[in-house]
């Protein structure tokens, strides 16, 4: 009796001939012009696609975001449309043209740069105006290589201060993430910065710039897992095994619901925050605490069952599902990771409607 050979055959096309192109490859600056920033589709050349208008909503940046994580930008998108412009219109400072990032540094040291003569407190605690002396590090911050200004939060010894960096007058140690996308550290020793470009602002506006970094990086997971979706579908749909394509079988179904269901639930956590995120205060801290929770929690998820489904195939650097799922494993942590946000979110709940509800109780 002759053994019982199994049949495979594999539809799935590869243009071999297309180069991969990584992140860290692309000359940002060259590909924007007139507001558009380079996107990457697959392995193939870049396409342009417009950033939002100033006076888009929240939704409407979320949207386009997600667009840019479902077609792997390699380009600070996120950054510049969710965070960086929409923080610089509430601090009061003009918008500069080009790719923008930002840096949450608390850690900073900063004086004065033209002090004050005071009788209490240490040299330089108060200025006659608001330039700023800036010592320290900005550690991975995104696309720092690549942008016209970086956005920094930090606290000033008046309190909290917003102000702008060009880049190139840092030291840049440069840095990446798993998936190729440049986090670079800058390192400033004594840099001043000029009044015209720092604002004072309230913790409220520091607060919201967190919330603007985690709302952003779940958006992006937000599209990489729809990503994901549409290839798996697509090659579990191609693919043949025993004379019918893996995409009849039970078990890769179920996983397939998996996957389309996480996908989901991160879409749905992600469209629930736009609106608090505008209205601001606690609502807007637990919608968006939320979001990154479930965003973060489900991107290992949804790169597994991609990659499981997928096979060998999937691994490649041939094969177009990498630039979804290492963005996944890589957005997964930063801006906080799903521990991290749901302490947070605990913590808000316990303090605004917990705890309160069962003080009252008789």
């Amino acid at each position: 009796m002759e053994p019982r050979t199994e049949t495979q055959t594999n539809t799935h096309t590869i243009d071999t001939g297309a180069p991969v192109i990584s992140a860290d490859a692309y000359d940002t600056a060259a590909f924007h012009a007139a507001d558009a920033i380079a996107v990457v589709t697959n392995t193939t050349a870049p396409d342009a696609v417009a950033l939002p208008s100033e006076d888009a909503s929240t939704a409407e940046l979320l949207t386009a975001v997600q667009e840019a994580g479902h077609r792997a930008v390699p380009a600070p998108f996120a950054e510049t449309a969710l965070v960086a412009r929409p923080l610089l219109r509430r601090a009061g400072l003009p918008v500069p043209e080009g790719p923008l990032s930002y840096a949450i540094a608390p850690d900073l040291t900063i004086r004065y740069a033209r002090p004050a003569a005071s009788a209490v407190g240490s040299a330089g605690c108060l200025g006659e105006d608001d330039s700023l002396l800036v010592t320290g590090a900005l550690h991975r911050v995104p696309w720092a290589r690549a942008v016209t200004e970086v956005v920094v939060l930090a606290t000033a010894p008046s309190g909290p201060v917003l102000f702008t960096l060009p880049p190139g007058r840092a030291v840049l140690t440069p840095g990446g993430n798993l998936a190729g996308e440049p986090r670079d550290d800058l390192h400033l020793a004594a840099v001043e910065i000029p009044a015209s470009q720092v604002r004072r602002i309230t913790p409220e506006v520091l607060e919201e710039a967190g919330l603007r970094a985690a709302l952003a990086r779940s958006a992006l997971i937000a599209g990489a897992a729809e990503r994901c979706v549409d290839l798996t579908v697509a090659h579990t749909g191609a693919r043949t095994q025993f004379g019918r394509p893996l995409s009849r079988f039970q078990a890769v179904k179920q996983e397939e619901a998996r996957l389309i269901e996480e996908a989901a639930l991160v879409r749905a956590a992600v469209g629930a925050a736009a609106a608090p995120l505008d209205t601001g205060g606690p609502v807007a801290h637990g919608a968006v605490a939320a979001a990154k929770t479930q965003a973060s929690a489900s991107a290992a998820e949804i790169a597994r069952i991609a990659h499981q489904l997928h096979g060998a195939i999937g691994i490649t650097r041939l094969n177009p599902l990498h630039l979804a799922t290492t963005r996944l494993w890589s957005w997964r942590d930063e801006d906080g990771d799903e521990t991290y946000w749901a302490r947070r979110l605990a913590r808000s709940l316990t303090a605004t409607t917990l705890w309160p509800s069962l003080a009252a109780t008789p």
